[in-house]
C-alpha cells in the first residue's frame, strides 16, 4: 500500500497539472450530471484499495465533470478563482487536520482568525472594533449576522431569544430591497422569520432600494426592526443609498445589516469606496472572501459591531470545553460550528499575498474589464447593455426593443447555449426586469485585461451565428 508521502505527491501533482493546463481547457465541464453519475456508479467497495490508485481514479473519473471556475474566462456567478496562495494554505489547513473551535484545540487557527480578521475591518474600513465570524460564504454569513439582530433588537423589547425561543415574542420586522438576494430570504427562513413575512422595500431600475419609501414603512411599524440593506446587486451591481438608511434605522432603533458579499469590496479601492458611503454605520455586514480576495471555496465573513450579540446567538458550552476567559475571541461562539476547518489560515495567506496593493489593483483591472466589455458589445446591433456599469456587474440582452420579450428571451438563451457549447468562454442567464438575460461577472484573478476584447469577440460573433 503506498505511504503517506506518495498520497500526497499524487495528488498535488494532479492539482499542479490540472491548473497549469486550464486556460486551455473548455470552461463548461465534459460531462453532465447525470453522465457523471454513470462515470461514479458502482457498489460499495468490499476491501481496502491503495490510496495513489484512489487519487488517480478520482482525477481520471472527476476532472470530466468539473466546471472550470478558476479559469481567465469564467464569468458565471461571482465567483473568485481560487489563487494559488490560498489553495496552498487550504491544503495546509487539510493536512495540519486542526479542529478551529477554540484556543486550546488549535492555538495557530485561533490566532490566525484574530488577525486575519483585524486586517479584513481595516482592509474594508469598517469599525476597528468589530467582531469577524469566519463562515462558509455568503448565506451563512447572512445568517450569522442576522441571528445576533434578532436576539439584540428582541431583547430591546425585553424578550431574549436565544434563552427563550420565539413563541410569544413580539413580532419583528424585517425590510429588505425588492431585489435583495436569495441568500437573504433563505437566512431569515432559517432564523424563523419566514421568507415570505418579510416587508419588502421598492427598488429602482438597477436594484437600488428607495430610502424613501423604506422610511414611509419604517415609520408606520412599531416594534422590534431589522433591515438589510446590499452593497452590490447580484445582477446590475448596485449599491443602496447608505447614508440615508443609516439614519431610518437609527431614528428606529433598528438594526442595520449589509449583505455586501462581493460589492463591500468596492470598499478596497479609493476610485470605487464612494459607492458604500456611509455603510461603515451599519451594525453588521456579510462578505464573501472567495469572491474578490480569492481564496478557495468555504470562505465568508459575518462582521458585527456588537460582539456580545453575536456570541449570545452563536455561543455553545458544554463541561468538555475549554473553560473561556473574559473578554477572549473564541472562534465557536462566533459561527454556528463547532467541529469546523481552519478556514481563516487562506484568507489569512491571500492578505499576506495581495497586500492592499495587490486588492486594489485586482478590483481596478476587473472594474476596468467589465467597463470595456460592455463598451465594445453595446456598439453592436442588437445587444443591448441593461445596466450602469459601476462595478464588475453586466447585464445582457439579445434582440432589438421592439422585439417581443420571449424572442428577446429566445435570442438571449440561443446566444448562451451557443457559448457554452462552443465552451471557450462561461456566462450564465438570469431574470432581470421580466426578461431573460446574459450575466457577466468579472472576478477571477486570472482574468486580465487582454480577455476584455476576447470575451467581446466570442459574444458578438455568438450573437451574428444565431441571429
Amino acid at each position: 500500500m503506498s505511504d503517506h508521502n506518495q498520497i500526497l505527491k499524487a495528488a498535488f501533482e494532479n492539482a499542479v497539472s490540472y491548473r497549469r493546463n486550464l486556460p486551455d481547457r473548455q470552461c463548461a465541464p465534459e460531462l453532465n450530471y447525470d453522465e457523471m453519475l454513470q462515470v461514479f456508479s458502482e457498489p460499495l467497495p468490499e476491501h481496502c484499495r491503495d490510496g495513489v490508485e484512489v487519487i488517480r481514479e478520482l482525477v481520471e473519473k472527476g476532472e470530466q465533470g468539473l466546471t472550470q471556475m478558476a479559469h481567465p474566462r469564467f464569468f458565471g456567478w461571482v465567483l473568485g478563482g481560487s489563487a494559488p496562495v490560498g489553495v496552498a494554505a487550504d491544503w495546509l489547513v487539510s493536512a495540519w487536520g486542526q479542529n478551529a473551535a477554540f484556543h486550546a484545540s488549535s492555538p495557530t487557527a485561533a490566532a490566525v482568525e484574530e488577525i486575519a480578521g483585524q486586517w479584513l475591518t481595516e482592509i474594508l474600513d469598517l469599525p476597528r472594533d468589530s467582531t469577524v465570524g469566519f463562515v462558509t460564504g455568503g448565506t451563512v454569513g447572512n445568517f450569522t449576522a442576522l441571528a445576533a439582530a434578532r436576539g439584540a433588537v428582541l431583547r430591546k423589547h425585553h424578550w431574549d431569544p436565544d434563552r427563550d425561543g420565539l413563541f410569544g415574542a413580539p413580532p419583528v420586522t424585517v425590510f429588505a430591497g425588492d431585489d435583495a438576494h436569495t441568500s437573504v430570504f433563505s437566512a431569515l427562513g432559517y432564523l424563523g422569520f419566514g421568507r415570505n413575512r418579510i416587508s419588502r422595500v421598492a427598488t429602482s431600475s438597477e436594484g437600488r432600494m428607495s430610502a424613501d419609501d423604506l422610511a414611509q414603512q419604517v415609520s408606520a411599524s412599531p416594534g422590534p426592526i431589522i433591515i438589510v440593506a446590499q452593497a452590490g446587486q447580484i445582477n446590475t451591481g448596485a449599491f443602496d443609498p447608505f447614508r440615508r438608511i443609516v439614519e431610518i434605522a437609527r431614528q428606529a432603533g433598528a438594526w442595520l445589516h449589509i449583505d455586501g458579499a462581493f460589492g463591500l469590496w468596492a470598499r478596497a479601492h479609493p476610485a470605487y469606496r464612494h459607492l458604500t458611503d456611509g455603510i461603515e454605520g451599519a451594525d453588521s455586514w456579510s462578505v464573501d472572501g472567495h469572491k474578490w480576495l480569492q481564496t478557495p471555496f468555504d470562505s465568508g465573513y459575518a462582521i458585527v459591531r456588537d460582539r456580545h450579540a453575536l456570541e449570545r446567538a452563536m455561543g455553545i458550552d458544554a463541561s468538555y470545553l475549554p473553560e473561556r476567559e473574559e473578554d477572549q475571541r473564541i472562534p465557536c461562539y462566533l459561527v454556528p460550528e463547532l467541529s469546523r476547518r481552519a478556514r481563516g489560515i487562506p484568507t489569512w495567506a491571500m492578505l499576506k499575498s495581495l497586500g492592499r496593493e495587490g486588492i486594489e489593483e485586482i478590483v481596478e483591472r476587473h472594474c476596468g474589464i467589465a467597463h470595456r466589455i460592455a463598451q465594445r458589445l453595446k456598439e453592436n446591433d442588437g445587444i443591448r447593455i441593461l445596466n450602469e456599469v459601476v462595478l464588475n456587474q453586466i447585464v445582457v440582452g439579445f434582440g432589438d426593443r421592439e422585439s417581443s420579450i420571449d424572442a428577446r428571451m429566445t435570442a438571449t438563451q440561443r446566444v448562451i447555449e451557443q457559448l457554452k457549447n462552443d465552451g471557450d468562454i462561461f456566462v450564465s442567464g438570469g431574470r432581470w426586469r421580466g426578461e431573460w438575460v446574459m450575466r457577466i461577472s468579472v472576478i477571477c484573478n486570472a482574468t486580465t485585461m487582454p480577455d476584455a476584447d476576447k470575451v467581446a469577440d466570442l459574444i458578438i460573433s455568438a450573437w451574428a451565428g444565431v441571429n
